[in-house]
Formats: C-alpha cells, sequence, structure tokens
C-alpha cells in the first residue's frame, strides 16, 4: 500500500515537470536579448572588415606590378608577383634606414625607460620639496604639440654644434634627444601610477635583509614592475618608430629614418605604388611581432595603475 502511494504521489509531481528538450540549457534571467546578440555580432563583423580592408588593399597592391597599381583599382590581382618586395631594397637603400630607425628607436626606449623607472620610484617612495610641481609639470608638457618644440630644438642644437664642435643636428644623437623629450615624461607618469599600486611592504623587507635603495629597487620592484616596464617601452618604441615631423628636420642622408625613407618612392615622374605598400608592411612586421609577443603584459601594464 505504501509503495502504491509513493508511485501515485511521483507521477503528478514527474507529470507537472516542464517538458525539456534533450541538450538544452534553461535560459537565465540575466542572459541578452538575441536581437542584441545579433546586433553586435553584425557590428563586429563589419568592424572588422573596415580594419581589415586598408590591410588587404596593401597586401594586394604590393603583389601586383606598377601598371596595374597605377590604374583602375582591380579587388582580384590579375597578375601576382613578389618583384615589388626585391625591388624596395634597390630603389632606395632601404637596409640603412632601416638600421637607422633601429638604432633610434632602440636607444631612446632604453633610455626613456632607466630615467622613468628611477625618476617614477622617487616620486612615488620618497617625500621632497617640490614633488607636486615635479608631477604636475610632466604631465603638463603632454599638453603642447610637438610642433612647438621643432624650432627651439633645432636653434639649440645648431648653436651646440657651433659652439662645441658637438655635431647634433643631423645626427642619431640628437635624434635621440629629440624622441625623449616626447616618451620621457609620459613614461615618467604611468610608471608612478604603478609604482604606487606596487606594496610599499616589499621595499621594506628588502631594506630589512641589507638591500640598499637601488638594490631594492632592482631586486623586488622592478621584477614586480614588468607589465608596466613593458608598455611604457612599447610606447617609446613605436612613437620613435613612427615619428615623421621631427625625422625629416633632425636628419641628413646619412642618418635617415624608415619613416623619411619611404618617401623615397616618390619621384618627380612617378609613385612606385607597389614597392611603397611593400615596404610599408616591411617596416610594420617588428612593431606587429613585437605587440602580438608583449600583449600580455602590455594589457596589464596599462590597467594596472589606472585603479588605486
Amino acid at each position: 500500500m505504501s509503495s502504491l502511494t509513493r508511485t501515485t504521489d511521483a507521477g503528478p509531481s514527474r507529470a507537472a515537470a516542464p517538458a525539456r528538450t534533450r541538450g538544452s540549457r534553461p535560459r537565465s534571467p540575466m542572459a541578452a536579448p538575441q536581437s542584441f546578440l545579433w546586433t553586435r555580432r553584425i557590428v563586429l563583423t563589419l568592424l572588422t572588415g573596415f580594419v581589415l580592408l586598408p590591410v588587404y588593399v596593401m597586401v594586394s597592391s604590393s603583389l601586383k606590378p606598377l601598371q596595374d597599381v597605377s590604374g583602375k583599382f582591380q579587388w582580384i590581382p590579375s597578375t601576382l608577383t613578389i618583384r615589388p618586395y626585391f625591388d624596395i631594397w634597390e630603389t632606395v637603400p632601404l637596409a640603412k634606414y632601416f638600421v637607422n630607425s633601429l638604432i633610434v628607436a632602440g636607444s631612446a626606449t632604453v633610455l626613456s625607460v632607466t630615467i622613468a623607472v628611477f625618476s617614477a620610484y622617487a616620486v612615488s617612495r620618497y617625500k621632497f620639496r617640490g614633488k607636486r610641481v615635479f608631477t604636475v609639470t610632466v604631465l603638463s608638457t603632454q599638453m603642447f604639440p610637438g610642433i612647438l618644440f621643432l624650432l627651439p630644438l633645432f636653434l639649440i642644437f645648431v648653436n651646440i654644434g657651433s659652439s662645441t664642435g658637438v655635431a647634433l643636428y643631423g645626427s642619431r644623437g640628437g635624434l635621440i634627444l629629440t624622441y625623449l623629450t616626447f616618451s620621457l615624461p609620459f613614461s615618467i607618469w604611468m610608471l608612478i601610477g604603478y609604482f604606487d599600486s606596487i606594496p610599499k611592504d616589499l621595499d621594506e623587507a628588502a631594506l630589512v635583509d641589507g638591500c640598499g635603495p637601488v638594490g631594492a629597487l632592482i631586486r623586488v620592484v622592478v621584477p614586480a614592475a614588468v607589465p608596466g616596464i613593458v608598455a611604457v617601452s612599447v610606447y617609446s618604441f613605436m612613437t620613435a618608430w613612427g615619428e615623421v615631423l621631427f625625422a625629416s628636420v633632425m636628419t641628413n642622408d646619412a642618418t635617415r629614418t624608415l619613416s623619411v625613407g619611404l618617401q623615397g618612392y616618390a619621384t618627380q615622374n612617378d609613385v612606385y605604388w607597389n614597392q611603397v605598400m611593400a615596404a610599408s608592411l616591411v617596416v610594420s612586421v617588428p612593431i606587429v611581432a613585437g605587440f602580438l609577443l608583449l600583449q600580455r603584459y602590455l594589457v596589464a601594464g596599462l590597467t594596472a595603475g589606472a585603479v588605486k
């Protein structure tokens, strides 16, 4: 009798349960509606196509003969050739420009990051007179356009060269100093916020163990601040690698960088558009490769010091 009662009681409960399709999951009340999901997919698809379209034009144009590029644009190339990737090294001294850009951008990045690490650490960990004025001054330099410093730096370099014999104008060293005026203030300001997010207990523990202030910075704080340092390094390198205005004024034929050297593919008679596209893709490889390799550190460094 009791088993019959249990069976009878269980029957209505199973009958009352809603039918569920095999493999389906219950929809969460907080889930986005289907209309929103489809709208998001469409918008992201359009944005992706908008971003990739110029890349496709560059790649396809770099694989065409010059007469095909100079004429009406064809979405599907009728003739494919890799000859422009060989001609770019002969039309202009691209290898020399590449080395100049690598030396200038790399040196500016190393100097900027090194000075910024020590400066930001001092501002973040110590109290001194004029600290607030220093930080505000560093940040305020980012408010002025770069072209405002072009003529003053040009006159300073020329006068230094004429009075001391140190040739800063037209040299790699002068261009490196010029790029420090852009990247160094931003690097210091960004690392100040990142160092503030690192607990001071790490410094104190290192001092107790026998490290000095510099030892605590190098052995403890710098390893903990790798994401922020990487983000600053990428910013400094990209700023120096693609800068055009100061490189076109502060360099000569021997010290010309890639951003200015690419103009050599445009002559009085014609513009080698296929070689321009091929050279642009070649010089973009270091930046793209470095960004992909350091993307994890870059995202962490850009966001770590934002919230305290």
